[in-house]
């Protein structure tokens, strides 16, 4: 039995996604090892934690109003990238590809678990669309939560007279046929296309 300072810290590690006692364990041993400096370190960037903010636009983090791509004067601001959380938009910038804005629901709508559109950041992304906005990219998930958010999100776009995309889902490179499931592969037959010599 470790000590109860020690069984604390277990379990708080515990309570983050995806980390179970063993890894919890691992971490708070990890610890131990660590300088007071080091272990500062953590609890500052822990204390950090509560200063984040969503940005007042988009609805990513930020360290004050805006987040740095909404403050950037270079991106594309008429399109807007519509994504589910944060993580989502990471996951996009790192490509490098898209330099429009981004929009972030902060969640996906879910009759399972009970959230409806005005659990998410909808209306901001309504406030946003003026004249110069041109196309909305709807870039959720495929999963039944996240198809169903787009094809609200197309619903209530329709009448604003901007085009209207959706991201492409199929296959991933390198992926087995056998190995995909049956919406991956209908998604992959929807989205097919003409094969070019530089392809």
């Amino acid at each position: 039995m470790y000590p109860n300072k020690f069984e604390r810290l277990i379990e708080i590690f515990e309570r983050l996604p995806g980390v179970g006692n063993k890894t919890a364990q691992r971490y708070a041993f990890g610890l131990l090892d660590y300088s007071k400096d080091e272990i500062e370190d953590y609890i500052n960037a822990l204390k950090g934690i509560q200063e984040i903010k969503k940005c007042k636009c988009c609805g990513f983090l930020a360290d004050d109003d805006l987040c740095p791509i909404c403050k950037d004067e270079s991106r594309e601001k008429e399109t807007i990238m519509v994504v589910a959380y944060p993580q989502d938009l990471m996951a996009i910038e790192k490509t490098g590809i898209f330099k429009g804005t981004y929009h972030v629901l902060n969640g996906l709508l879910s009759s399972t678990k009970g959230i409806f559109p005005e659990d998410i950041d909808i209306d901001n992304l309504l406030k946003r669309i003026d004249e110069n906005v041109k196309e909305i990219i709807i870039a959720t998930s495929p999963t039944m939560d996240g198809e169903m958010t787009a094809l609200y999100l197309d619903k209530i776009l329709k009448n604003k007279n901007i085009l209207i995309t959706r991201l492409a889902h199929g296959l991933p490179m390198g992926a087995s046929l056998d190995y995909a499931d049956d919406l991956t592969l209908i998604k992959a037959l929807d989205n097919r296309r003409e094969i070019k010599e530089n392809d």
